[in-house]
């Protein structure tokens, strides 16, 4: 066999593995929202997503409290977890070859790895204690301090991988730095960047352990930021663990309106940059 016929086999061999190693990564994935989907469509009704949950043992209502809270709770970390993160990485992009960024970066990995439950137990200590209440701004900063880690490190990636020449080149024109670093290193690199933050968002969707010591969980329509406050995640949590058919039956709902809700995010998000890089301004 020469030597072109054992590249060409070598070639289709690696091509084989690779679209089954494609193909592994998928089942698991698959298997998920195939199952979730199949337990969790028959509980799927209007009175889910209208409805407040039933006392124990009174069959029927929804978690409409619930997929509005964990909303709330979304939009209220995004609202200061995203600046921060996105400023952060920019730092440690544009001027952090230093001690100082070296720090920082240490920081936020470390950060990144600390479990879930130990952030809910500094947020209780830092906001539930002195409030002498579970509220939503708890949650909140709980679920913030989780997102900054990841959009902090991969705003960084994302802009250390837009080409030196480019920052030289608006330089070279006279353009300023912070107009340079905003208008066109910044603006490059926003699909990375927003993947970051789509990732982000879909860990803390999810997040049960520190909403246990914030938010708490409520049974009603949300009335204040200072008060506790339902969530998609506890909803699941209390219902999955009961006794009762019914409510095992909505916890499956739940997990799977909290899927679609991550998918939504997810497509409205690539569908405004789609229209933004489309756009003639943009060009």
């Amino acid at each position: 066999m020469n030597t072109y016929k054992r590249r060409k086999i070598a070639s289709k061999l690696m091509c084989a593995a690779a679209f089954l190693c494609a193909f592994l990564t998928l089942v698991p994935l698959i298997s998920i929202f195939g199952y979730v989907f199949a337990k969790g469509i028959a509980s799927i009704n209007p009175d889910f997503f209208t409805n407040l949950p039933r006392p124990v043992g009174e069959p029927g209502g929804g978690m409409s409290n619930a997929i509005v809270g964990t909303l709330i709770l979304i939009g209220l970390s995004c609202l200061w977890a995203i600046p921060l993160g996105i400023i952060g990485g920019i730092f440690l992009s544009e001027f952090g070859n230093n001690k100082l960024g070296t720090t920082v970066r240490f920081t936020a990995d470390v950060l990144n790895g600390v479990p879930s439950i130990v952030i809910g137990i500094f947020a209780y200590t830092l906001f539930v204690l002195p409030m002498k209440s579970f509220s939503a701004i708890s949650g909140a900063f709980a679920l913030g301090m989780i997102m900054i880690p990841t959009i902090m490190r991969t705003t960084e990636e994302m802009l250390r991988m837009v080409p030196r020449t480019l920052r030289e080149a608006a330089l070279a024109l006279g353009i300023s730095q912070f107009r340079t670093t905003v208008s066109i290193v910044l603006r490059t690199a926003l699909p990375g960047i927003l993947t970051g933050i789509l990732l982000a968002i879909a860990r803390i969707a999810g997040e049960t352990a520190p909403l246990l010591f914030t938010a708490f969980g409520n049974r009603f329509w949300h009335q204040s930021l200072t008060q506790p406050i339902a969530a998609l995640p506890l909803q699941i949590f209390v219902y999955a663990i009961s006794p009762f058919d019914d409510w095992r039956r909505q916890a499956w709902a739940g997990a799977f309106v909290l899927i679609v809700i991550i998918f939504l995010i997810s497509f409205i998000s690539r569908f405004v940059i789609g229209l933004h890089y489309k756009s003639p301004s943009s060009r």
